[in-house]
């Protein structure tokens, strides 16, 4: 990698750091160029402003946010061909992923954007609701091949299920953040992927259950009377 490659990056990895930390409007330009440890010039050699430097960092947070989708859920359909088995084991395999990030998720510059929004200029608020749209359109393709061999125990609009998985890993965050809790977010996804297989797996009656039925209605075929 070249030196001025090298040193973009940093900018962004101090820049992100600090972001998540105290937002885009408590993180300034200086602090950023102290903390790097370049000079002014060399900062707006790579960023000629504040708005500039938060398009660089929200493309690269999406890009890296769809490489780590992409990687676990392929991993996942690789192993198992059936393609609900293969969500709930993405989910699995990203519940293990957020659990080994040693002080919890960082937090999500999607939302930080958002909560900003006012700051930035259009382009960058249409680059973050393409994320949020992008998002929508993956997990909804995901159930929607589910849907093709399994029928959800209640009627459910694909694109807010799709919308439920985003927002569980938004809110995840957020929780885990705010009670300091590290696991939070780990512990949410499971309990999504809990709510997803109770939704398609198919309900199996219980011994006890069926003897009750039979007793009461009689085996089938055999005439019998309560």
């Amino acid at each position: 990698m070249r030196k001025g490659e090298e040193t973009r990056n940093r900018i962004l990895d101090v820049a992100e750091a600090a972001v998540l930390e105290k937002g885009f409007g408590g993180t300034s330009i200086e602090e950023l160029i102290v903390e790097t440890g370049i000079t002014k010039s060399g900062f707006f050699y790579h960023f000629k402003d504040k708005n500039e430097l938060a398009k660089a960092l929200l493309n690269r947070y999406i890009e890296n946010d769809e490489r780590i989708y992409d990687e676990i859920f392929s991993r996942a359909r690789d192993l198992m061909d059936d393609p609900l088995q293969s969500f709930l084991l993405g989910l699995k395999l990203l519940s293990e992923l957020v659990a080994d990030l040693p002080n919890g998720h960082p937090g999500c510059l999607v939302a930080t954007v958002c909560y900003y929004e006012r700051l930035f200029d259009r382009e960058i608020q249409e680059t973050n609701r393409n994320a949020v749209l992008a998002w929508r359109r993956r997990f909804g393709r995901m159930f929607r091949e589910i849907m093709e061999v399994y029928m959800p125990r209640e009627p459910v609009d694909v694109d807010q299920l799709a919308d439920m998985v985003s927002s569980v890993l938004e809110g995840g965050i957020v929780l885990s953040k705010t009670l300091k809790e590290p696991n939070t977010l780990a512990e949410q996804v499971l309990m999504l992927r809990t709510f997803v297989k109770m939704l398609f797996l198919p309900a199996v009656e219980s011994p006890l259950v069926a003897v009750r039925h039979d007793r009461i209605f009689g085996v089938a075929g055999s005439g019998s009377q309560p």
